[in-house]
């Protein structure tokens, strides 16, 4: 009881928080949600129910606190309530970023959450220290560390009925190792292969009993991503493979991928000359739609995966997608459109009072409190000597380091898409010789703007001071002299991430903000595994400890959070095929298609009409509804006199006036194809990459 009563005065503080800060939430407010639920990264999530209660982990790398743990009452509203621990607890430099030894990319990825026996367990990897389990009592803890070796990653776990616990790990050929019921390490001679190479099955891992099969599911990426499932009445196997769901995109295509040159290991402090950013194909699927995630019963009885996809330089998301069941698999999507899912669908039922809508961080932070807000992570473990909150601000002391990416002690947060605009203000009447400090993006290639303190150059008097903005991509530096008589300056990115774009700008009166360097590109990358994010941080390049630096009044704006005005209700508007750039109209003949050039009569003309939850008919300026007949095939999309007989659509809001149409009869969208002449129809099965299939459309208000 008084763990649900802590988590009932964490949901309801979060809700009231960020209901006034207007940060993203999938939740609109209407009985449905908008995917992505977070539009931070949250990598490689795993679901776990357990009565009412939902909570999803997931991959946090070489930042701390570690193994992020989200709970929700409804799969749509979450908070963060729980990290599995504060620091790595191994004594190696490595893992605290001292002298040059990292953990980028490595760190603790993968894991897994389960409960069985009134104890929550999560499961997880760490480079070069093998399978790490985390068991607790009480969701919010404490944690108890057991570090069970072996060479077990990327896995699924299984609490069987007979009481065993088995692991499945793997790429290709996939492996199922029994585990010590006390955790402490596997069961020697138990690892057999369940599924050979050859199936075309991949990784991350994620295994369940239901109804007597043992089902399996997993991600490939080879030659492009996807999610399987495995089936089999025996844990050992034979099993059979389908495909569950393939290219849902979102529309969303592959980021430009930071490069090195083949055959090297990317130095993470170099001066940027051997990074380069890849190509962009913007038709391409790659590994960017939905895959790797868990699936899990809601409390109505329906089912749901939660998969994660890469949304460009934010780096690799949720989204909450349905599921049926359909010959005893369970299948992405819904009837009619399997394998494909809804960026817009209705919420699940839930057994628990209305859950109001809710970001799961406090985003922005005046430091007043006596600990950091949950949405801040260390980058390695800190030295909590040279780190403290004082008088309402962030102290950092300068520790030696020649470069943002072996700074200690730098504090960091995920960007949120997809624009925000991230603003800092920072007081630097004590720094010394040789310090730096400021806000940059920790990422590799990394940026950052700051304050350099550089009095031997003869530039720095008085109140006089040297602001730079540095971009490790090519290795340029911008500097210009500032005036800062009381000591402050605001810092701040200006973040377009999912066109992957920051610019950094500042302030000398926290009012007027002008910009310095040039709009950089952002990219994904798969060297430390992580999307961009905002870092504060402090260092001095003369090889000693400096001064300290302190920073007050973080605040995230978000100006695309708000979507209430994004469906336009009442409204009459144009309805643009992205693929032709033409308006949609009413043929006399009784289709609809595509305009003329230059035709903007009344039968191009379209009011949409609230039909309640998201749901929308629509209206030709000439009287008629759009109805679609039969199975929606090309020439089914035409019109009736009746109001009664519209087709009802729900409204795919995919942001800046994009949109698609979802029949709510055969669950597939409205389109029409750019090559073939063929008049619109009601069988598209969602977006390409490049939202140029003739089913992504764009509104322009008459």
């Amino acid at each position: 009881m008084l763990r649900k009563f802590i988590l009932a005065i964490i949901c309801s503080a979060m809700a009231a928080t960020t209901a006034s800060s207007q940060s993203w939430t999938a939740d609109n407010g209407n009985g449905t949600f908008t995917n992505p639920l977070f539009y931070d990264e949250f990598s490689d999530p795993d679901i776990l129910r357990v009565g009412d209660d939902y909570y999803l982990a997931g991959t946090t790398m070489h930042a701390v606190p570690g193994l992020v743990i989200l709970h929700s009452r409804d799969l749509v509203n979450w908070e963060n309530i729980s990290y599995c621990f504060d620091r790595f607890d191994f004594p190696e430099e490595r893992f605290s970023l001292r002298n040059h030894q990292e953990i980028y990319g490595q760190g603790i990825w993968a894991p897994c959450i389960r409960y069985s026996g009134g104890k929550f367990y999560v499961f997880s990897n760490i480079n070069g220290k093998g399978l790490q389990c985390y068991t607790a009592k009480d969701i919010l803890g404490p944690w108890e560390h057991h570090n069970m070796k072996g060479n077990i990653y990327d896995l699924g776990v299984l609490f069987d009925d007979d009481g065993k616990v088995y692991a499945i790990h793997g790429y290709g050929t996939v492996k199922c190792t029994e585990l010590k019921p006390d955790m402490s390490g596997p069961v020697e001679g138990t690892e057999r292969v369940i599924i050979p190479e050859g199936n075309g099955v991949g990784e991350g891992h994620h295994m369940y009993k239901i109804d007597g099969y043992y089902y399996l599911i997993s991600t490939d990426y080879a030659p492009n991503g996807r999610t399987l499932c495995s089936r089999s009445k025996s844990i050992w196997g034979p099993y059979e493979t389908r495909v569950i769901t393939a290219d849902e995109t979102y529309g969303y295509h592959a980021a430009s991928l930071t490069q090195v040159p083949r055959g090297t290991k990317p130095r993470i402090g170099s001066d940027g000359t051997e990074f380069r950013l890849g190509g962009v194909d913007k038709g391409a699927t790659a590994c960017t739609n939905a895959h790797q995630g868990g699936i899990v019963q809601a409390t109505d009885g329906s089912w749901w995966a939660l998969l994660m996809q890469d949304f460009h330089s934010i780096g690799r998301t949720v989204c909450l997608m349905p599921m049926t069941w359909k010959d005893g698999w369970p299948m992405v999507g819904l009837e009619g459109n399997l394998g494909r899912a809804p960026r817009t669908w209705f919420k699940p039922g839930t057994s628990s009072a209305i859950v109001s809508p809710g970001a799961p961080y406090v985003r922005s932070d005046n430091f007043d409190g006596k600990a950091l807000g949950r949405v801040w992570q260390w980058n390695h473990n800190p030295d909590d000597s040279q780190w403290c909150l004082k008088g309402g601000k962030l102290r950092l002391n300068a520790l030696p380091a020649e470069q943002l990416m072996w700074a200690r002690n730098t504090l960091t947060q995920r960007v949120i898409g997809p624009k925000s605009i991230a603003t800092v203000e920072l007081s630097v009447r004590n720094l010394k010789e040789g310090d730096v400090a400021g806000l940059g993006n920790i990422n590799v290639p990394c940026s950052w703007i700051g304050i350099v303190k550089d009095v031997r150059s003869g530039r720095v008097k008085g109140g006089q001071f040297v602001l730079r903005c540095f971009e490790q991509l090519t290795n340029d530096t911008v500097d210009t002299e500032v005036s800062l008589p009381k000591g402050k300056i605001w810092l701040r990115c200006i973040g377009n991430y999912d066109n992957d774009q920051a610019q950094y700008a500042y302030s000398t009166d926290g009012v007027t903000f002008q910009t310095l360097g040039r709009m950089m590109p952002l990219s994904y990358q798969l060297i430390t595994f992580q999307g961009s994010r905002h870092a504060l941080f402090a260092f001095n390049v003369t090889g000693k400890q400096g001064g300290y630096a302190e920073f007050d009044n973080f605040t995230v704006e978000e100006p695309m959070a708000d979507r209430s005005q994004n469906i336009p209700y009442g409204k009459t508007i144009h309805i643009i095929n992205k693929a032709t750039n033409r308006p949609a109209v009413a043929l006399p003949h009784g289709v609809l298609y595509d305009s003329h050039e230059g035709d903007r009569s009344n039968r191009t003309r379209f009011t949409v009409i609230d039909k309640d939850r998201g749901c929308v008919a629509l209206q030709c300026a000439d009287g008629r509804y759009i109805k679609v007949y039969g199975e929606g095939l090309p020439g089914d999309v035409r019109f009736t006199d009746k109001a009664e007989e519209a087709e009802v659509f729900m409204w795919q809001d995919y942001l800046d006036h994009d949109f698609m149409l979802l029949s709510l009869r055969n669950h597939r969208y409205l389109g029409k194809s750019p090559t073939t002449g063929s008049p619109y129809s009601m069988d598209f099965a969602g977006a390409d990459p490049a939202r140029t299939n003739g089913s992504v459309l764009r509104w322009e208000e008459l």
